[in-house]
This record gives structure tokens, C-alpha cells and sequence, in this order.
């Protein structure tokens, strides 16, 4: 058994991008490479046949389909016999611009796999640098753990692609996982401007930090702030503590897991249903959950309290401002309303009350 793979520390220091591998079959790319190689062997027997007087068999002068698969299966695999040899000239030049081609691809597809190994690495490279050419306004997750990953399955239910989802994690394992879920990967030190250029974060979006350490969150979040000071940061810590630190090096949003946590643990001390309740709101597509939408024309001057669905805050001027002290929606605002979808369980779709 192979064991697990190694990178060097040069490679980790300057960030080397991981995309993920397509799951080929190895009997069905067996099969197929069969199949080609059978197909250019009758080619050869139906160019043969279709000028057969133009060859000599030394044993009867006659050529047959038989004598024209023998022919074709020693020229392909260059034994040659010389017991049947072109004799016209245009057998021969059928030869030369026929029969040699399709030799020589004969004998790539027998030696596929080799020559498929030789060219691994050029593959490699050259998709790697279309993929940086092609990235544009992606998201950039730096950190593959439980954070990250939910944090991007909360992207892909609500709508972001897996082309536009790059990793950023110091640890080989983590990044394997995440070629193995579909996602784009580098593997490197996330502090380090080389690194993050290697995932493009100049043009990226937005940039979601959820390390294990707070000081590796305010370090990755100032050289982020350095390489594109327009994009998007939201950053997981775990200290309250360093909030105000992390908003000063250019955080848009601080998320602290620990006091989140302490907090639920205390709602459920008290009321495990209500407990029930926040974790639905956390959870995207299922159950509750928390919409925002714009402030359409026609709604511009009514108030939050005249809408059929609960509304939460109202979203203006980069604020979120409490339902209760908004008096009248501006144009521009945004709403946060609280809505509700299907709930599966057990296979089974149960009844809603709300609005999806």
C-alpha cells in the first residue's frame, strides 16, 4: 500500500494550487483504448483489401482477407515478416501516407499509459494556469475544517458554484478532501501574500477566514486587506476578545464561535426548543431561515410591521438596523425577513406555515 503523499516545504511556503481530478474509470479507459486500437487494425485490412493486387504473398501471390489481417497485424506491431510486401507504387504510397500514420498511432495507444504518466505533470500546469486566467469575483476559504466546509456548503445551497470556490488550507489532508469534494485547492501558508496570489485573492469576491487560531485570522485577514482591499472578509474566531482587533485589520464580519456557542448552550439550557428553533435558522433550504431581499418601488415609504412575512432588521447604508427603529423603508434598503421551506424528515416532505 502507497503511503500518504508528501510535499516540500518550498512547495508549501510559495502555495501550490490543487484542482480536483475527474474519476476515471481504469476498465472503461482500458476498453476504450481496445476499441481504438481494433478500429485502426480493420482500417489498415480495408486499405490493404481495397488495393489488394498491389501486394505479393510469397506463398500463394494471392491476397485474401486473411492474408490482409496478417498483414496488417505484423506491420502494426513492426514485426514484419517480409512474406507479403507492397509490390505497386500506389501500395506503396498508400503505405507511406496511410499505413505509417495509423502505425504510429497504434503504437501510442499501446503505450498510452506511459506517455499519459510523461505528459501528467505539462497537463497539470497548463490547467492550472488557465484557472488562475479564468478566475474572476470567486470565493476564497481559507481554513478546510468544520467551519470552512459548512461555511461553503452554506454558499452552495445558496447558489455559488464549485468552480467558484478556492481553498486555502497548510495541511495536505484537508486539501485532498477538498479536490475530493470538487473544489479547487492550494496548499500553503495562508498569511503569506505569495499564497493567497496563487489563489487569486486580488480578484476574488470575497475572502472567508475560519482558521484555528486567532492570530493566524488576523494575520491572513491583513495580507488579504494588502492584495484586495475592495473584496468581502467575514472571519471565525474564537476569543470575543479579538473582535475589535480583527475589525481595526480590515474584517467586514467577525463571527465568534465560542461566545455563539456559549450562547446556544444557554438558550438550551433553558428552552431546548428554542435552541431547536436558532439552529433551523441556521441551516440554509430546510426549515426556517433568514432571507434577504430588496426593498422593491412600490414599497418604498410603508414600514416594516405592514408585511405579511416577519421581518428582522432592515439592511441600509451598511448597517443593520432592528425592525422597531425603522420607521419608513428608503429606497436601497434591503430586508431581512424571516421565511420557511419544506422540512424533510425521513424521506418525507412535512407540512409548512410561512412562506418559502
Amino acid at each position: 500500500m502507497a503511503g500518504p503523499k508528501t510535499t516540500s516545504g518550498a512547495a508549501i511556503e510559495r502555495g501550490q494550487i490543487k484542482l480536483p481530478e475527474r474519476e476515471i474509470d481504469p476498465v472503461r479507459q482500458i476498453t476504450r483504448r481496445v476499441l481504438y486500437g481494433l478500429g485502426i487494425l480493420a482500417a489498415v485490412v480495408c486499405v490493404v483489401m481495397a488495393d489488394g493486387t498491389g501486394y505479393k504473398d510469397s506463398s500463394d501471390g494471392q491476397m485474401s482477407w486473411l492474408d490482409a489481417l496478417y498483414y496488417a497485424t505484423v506491420t502494426l506491431s513492426t514485426t514484419g515478416y517480409g512474406d507479403i510486401v507492397p509490390v505497386s507504387p500506389t501500395a506503396r504510397l498508400v503505405n507511406v501516407l496511410v499505413i505509417t500514420p495509423l502505425r504510429i498511432a497504434f503504437l501510442a495507444i499501446l503505450v498510452g499509459t506511459a506517455f499519459q504518466v510523461l505528459t501528467k505533470n505539462y497537463r497539470d500546469q497548463v490547467r492550472r494556469d488557465r484557472w488562475r486566467k479564468t478566475l474572476r469575483g470567486h470565493t476564497v476559504v481559507i481554513g478546510y475544517g468544520t467551519k470552512g466546509a459548512n461555511a461553503i456548503k452554506q454558499l452552495h445551497a445558496s447558489g455559488t458554484s464549485p468552480e467558484q470556490v478556492v481553498v486555502v488550507d497548510n495541511r495536505q489532508e484537508y486539501v485532498d478532501e477538498a479536490n475530493r469534494d470538487g473544489y479547487a485547492a492550494v496548499l500553503g501558508d495562508a498569511t503569506r501574500a505569495i499564497v493567497l496570489r496563487q489563489a487569486s485573492v486580488h480578484t476574488a469576491a470575497r475572502v472567508i477566514i475560519a482558521t484555528n487560531r486567532d492570530d493566524t485570522a488576523v494575520l491572513a485577514t491583513l495580507t488579504v486587506r494588502q492584495l484586495n482591499p475592495k473584496c468581502l472578509v467575514a472571519v471565525a474566531i474564537r476569543e470575543a476578545e479579538n473582535e475589535p482587533l480583527l475589525l481595526r485589520s480590515g474584517a467586514d464580519a467577525v463571527i465568534t464561535s465560542s461566545a455563539a456557542a456559549g450562547r446556544l448552550l444557554g438558550v438550551a439550557a433553558k428552552s431546548p426548543q428554542l435552541s431547536e428553533v436558532f439552529s433551523d435558522l441556521l441551516v440554509h433550504g430546510d426549515g426556517l431561515e433568514l432571507v434577504e431581499r430588496p426593498v422593491q418601488p412600490e414599497e418604498v415609504g410603508r414600514t416594516p410591521r405592514e408585511y405579511p412575512e416577519p421581518v428582522v432588521a432592515v439592511l441600509r447604508d451598511g448597517k443593520a438596523l432592528p425592525w422597531q427603529e425603522v420607521t419608513t423603508l428608503q429606497s436601497g434598503d434591503c430586508l431581512v425577513v424571516v421565511g420557511c421551506r419544506p422540512r424533510k424528515r425521513n424521506g418525507e416532505v412535512t407540512s409548512v406555515i410561512g412562506t418559502p
